[in-house]
């Protein structure tokens, strides 16, 4: 069974669709509309269009204090912090307060106990 052929016309622009005016009063509305968005920003900011550079020459600001070597400062961190551990002297001379090396001040802990904390109670 062939089927029919279906005839189908050519192509062609349909001038009834969109006429000229409409074209020219679209575009003339989108022109408008950009100039009123323009005018619209200019009134919000009216003081935008001004040049606000720096007067030359530019004024000296401090450098930076960057950390060039962050693992070099840490080990040095360390080992002041242990130096401090292992050591004696006045923690805060005006209050009398004084540390002692860490591991004498557990030994002492675990010999004397903290004062005022509860004991457990043998069985």
């Amino acid at each position: 069974m062939d089927e029919p052929e279906i005839a189908i016309p050519a192509a062609r622009h349909e001038r009834s669709d969109i006429g000229e005016r409409f074209i020219w009063a679209a575009l003339a509305a989108s022109g408008g509309l950009l100039l009123a968005c323009a005018l619209l920003t200019y009134g919000f900011y009216p003081s935008s269009h001004l040049d606000r550079t720096l007067p030359l020459p530019l004024p000296r600001y401090p450098a930076p204090r960057l950390q060039p070597d962050p693992p070099a400062d840490l080990r040095a961190f360390y080992a002041e912090e242990m130096r401090r551990l292992a050591s004696s002297g006045w923690a805060d001379s005006s209050h009398r307060t004084a540390h002692i090396p860490i591991e004498q001040a557990m030994r002492e802990v675990a010999r004397d106990g903290i004062p005022g904390w509860p004991r457990e109670n043998p069985p």
